[in-house]
């Protein structure tokens, strides 16, 4: 399947929230839908869940008119979204049903997720008595419980430690493995990192960036390097390279443990080590500067 969000604009009265927004995803890929809080990314998860109508704009599966009461779609929203009073067993199936399942093959879904989330134990219990992780796994299992085709985690790893973490990272990358579309909305970018081949940034309601993340950090880290010395301090060695480096790289950026260069135009690698090899500089670290997505964030959407 290959799900295309084309063009899509979205107006609350007098404001307009989303300016054209567009991104594609296919199946056995995550998508990283990034953006600060406010950029526009929930209200596009809502579009495309049917809880908003776009002004202008369309949603495509497959190149047909997307409709989302005719595919399984799981979604876990970042607020809590299930009832504190009832127990964890009956909601599960509740929700299951509502999305077309019989009463039987709910049950058994519902039961298979609370063993594969080590939270069985809790099925009798009311959702309330949970701990905040515990409760962040229920509604992650309630998101699961229909096997949907299309499946959108927004801020999926609130609340859980690094163990329950590691689960639901091994239950996301069997959802990609099973070739399902995922969507997968967080301010967590090393979560976002792992799971996801494409992202794309909205900022203010519009897509500044997207694309595969492979090629965008290839890109933002083309023409920079990394240095650090054995035996100098990063801040002697920024003073270092400005006096005696300065016709072929300048400083951009000190790292906790690195120093960010940028090679002057028409500079090369090979011509920045020979000179390294002709100073007292004891390097340590040296090589091509690979950006984090949490710079290439920052860059793109910070003030």
């Amino acid at each position: 399947m290959k799900l295309e969000v084309k063009s899509l604009y979205k107006s609350f009265e007098e404001k307009e929230v989303l300016h054209g927004v567009s991104f594609e995803v296919e199946s056995g890929k995550a998508l990283g839908l990034l953006g600060r809080n406010g950029a526009g990314k929930t209200t596009t998860i809502r579009i495309l869940m049917d809880v908003f109508r776009a002004n202008q704009g369309e949603v495509l599966l497959d190149g047909k008119k997307f409709q989302p009461g005719k595919v399984k779609i799981g979604y876990l929203p970042e607020e809590r979204g299930l009832y504190p009073k009832k127990t964890v067993l009956e909601q599960m199936t509740f929700f299951a049903r509502l999305r077309g399942m019989d009463k039987k093959s709910a049950k058994e879904n519902a039961d298979k997720w609370l063993r594969r989330l080590q939270i069985e134990e809790y099925a009798a219990k009311k959702l309330e008595t949970l701990s905040k992780g515990n409760q962040q796994k229920v509604q992650l299992a309630t998101t699961l419980v229909c096997n949907p085709d299309i499946i959108i985690l927004d801020e999926p790893f609130s609340g859980l430690d690094p163990v329950n973490a590691q689960i639901l990272k091994d239950v996301v990358n069997e959802q990609i493995a099973e070739n399902k579309i995922v969507i997968f909305s967080s301010h967590q970018m090393s979560y976002v990192e792992e799971f996801c081949e494409d992202i794309a940034i909205i900022n203010q309601g519009e897509v500044v960036l997207a694309g595969q993340l492979k090629e965008i950090k290839k890109e933002y880290g083309k023409n920079r390097l990394i240095l650090s010395a054995e035996n100098y301090t990063l801040s002697a060695l920024h003073t270092k390279l400005n006096k005696e480096f300065k016709d072929l790289v300048k400083v951009a950026e000190q790292k906790k443990e690195f120093l960010v260069l940028v090679l002057c135009e028409g500079c090369t690698k090979k011509q920045v080590l020979e000179k390294l090899g002709k100073t007292d500089i004891d390097v340590e670290l040296f090589g091509r500067y690979e950006p984090s997505l949490n710079d290439i964030f920052v860059a793109k959407v910070g003030e």
